[in-house]
């Protein structure tokens, strides 16, 4: 019989800045890491969380997609688990590679501690514990080289509450799940997709996704100027419960499959038009062409 306080599902939003970092766990205590926050931290500051929340093993190691603010930490985090505690088990990736250092070092670590590596795409399922992980998106085939078109995009189940995770899926990509998969996109959480930028979180898809609480991932001054105006803008018409990491701080979402609840590290509102308001001012459109951080690429091989 199972302890009723203990059967939850906890979804950490964890505050990593200009960046996606998102631990889950289910009742049984199998846990999935999805991306890891910015290159820059090295997944010291991941790693100090998951090891306050006394995460010895990463069942399901996801990466969204290769930029370096979404496997930031994925190498160190590795070894960090393969070396110091109890390994990784499976780690997830859209097979789309990415010209950096930090991919290559997350492929080196991948292979050093001989980790298993699934390329998954729409229509992949793979059981999380006690509760269902759908991959959406990469489109099914060969879609290309393009990193956020290819981002993986995850429904996880429990009981009757659903939650949405999309990477950088931009425009094109999410009208193509719209298309693809309808219901399928309904969610009672979403993890905004790429930080709030206005290239994405579309008119189609939020209208099928249909969120009662949506999550921003983003630094407070970002450089890009995320979350962008329009986005808030459009979760305040729609009535979206609305958490900002940069304001809330860490944001953990406490579900037992039907009821859910949320602890945020900071207090502040969670309406979006007071979060618009709560923004630095900024230049977007001086932003608005930059899609994510630059990282150091690698040198080409010598022809």
């Amino acid at each position: 019989m199972h302890n009723l306080l203990a059967y939850e599902l906890v979804i950490h939003h964890i505050d990593v800045g200009q960046a996606d970092a998102t631990l889950l766990i289910e009742p049984s205590g199998e846990t999935m890491l999805i991306d890891s926050g910015d290159w820059r931290q090295g997944g010291s500051d991941v790693i100090e969380y998951l090891e306050a929340q006394d995460v010895d093993r990463i069942n399901h190691l996801v990466a969204t997609h290769g930029h370096a603010d979404h496997i930031g930490g994925h190498d160190v985090i590795i070894e960090h688990y393969e070396t110091e505690l109890d390994g990784i088990g499976t780690a997830y990736d859209s097979g789309v590679a990415a010209t950096s250092q930090t991919y290559e070092r997350y492929l080196d670590a991948i292979e050093e501690y001989d980790v298993e590596l699934l390329i998954v795409e729409e229509g992949d399922h793979f059981e999380f514990g006690e509760a269902d992980v759908n991959v959406l998106n990469p489109r099914a085939g060969d879609s290309g080289s393009d990193l956020h078109y290819n981002s993986v995009a995850l429904t996880i189940g429990f009981g009757e509450f659903s939650y949405l995770t999309t990477g950088d899926v931009e425009a094109d990509a999410e009208q193509r799940m719209v298309d693809e998969h309808g219901d399928q996109l309904v969610a009672d959480a979403y993890q905004a997709g790429h930080h709030g930028s206005t290239t994405s979180s579309t008119t189609p898809f939020m209208d099928q996704v249909t969120p009662d609480v949506a999550v921003i991932s983003s630094a407070y001054d970002s450089q890009y100027g995320h979350p962008h105006d329009e986005v808030l803008e459009d979760f305040a018409d729609r009535g979206i419960e609305t958490y900002w990491t940069a304001v809330h701080g860490d944001v953990v979402l406490t579900t037992d499959g039907s009821n859910v609840e949320l602890k945020t590290e900071h207090e502040f509102s969670t309406d979006a038009g007071d979060l618009l308001e709560e923004k630095p001012d900024g230049d977007d459109d001086t932003q608005a062409s930059l899609t994510h951080p630059i990282d150091v690429p690698t040198a080409p091989l010598a022809g």
